[in-house]
């Protein structure tokens, strides 16, 4: 697919391990998962550059954060310092750690659910 000009995000949300070898209990996504693994043969082959010309040079996530609050009419509605939005995104976090099943996303959805953001 990288030889075809396919972008990263295509092939991530394509590319899927034989199922036959999924079953194989030794071969279950214990500590990462295929996706990461895809995303490891990307960097290796291809680079940092996913094909999209958007992530090329990005905004600041700050300058984008700006923009979106002013978009949704101010900073309150998305402020992460905000106890309501805390509780929020981290429910979503917490649910979507419950739902994973390898060790990484586990892990990092768990602490996504924890971080403050004040």
């Amino acid at each position: 697919m990288m030889n075809a000009g396919a972008r990263l995000d295509d092939i991530v949300h394509s590319v899927r391990a034989p199922a036959h070898l999924l079953a194989r209990p030794y071969l279950q996504p214990v500590y990462d998962e295929p996706e990461f693994v895809v995303r490891n043969v990307w960097r290796l082959y291809g680079g940092w550059y996913d094909g999209n010309p958007a992530h090329l040079k990005p905004a600041p996530e700050g300058a984008l954060a700006a923009e979106l609050a002013r978009l949704v009419g101010g900073a309150g509605r998305l402020a992460p310092a905000d106890a309501a939005i805390r509780a929020v995104r981290s429910a979503v976090y917490t649910e979507r750690a419950d739902r994973e099943r390898s060790t990484m996303a586990k892990g990092i959805y768990r602490w996504a659910a924890g971080e403050r953001g004040d």
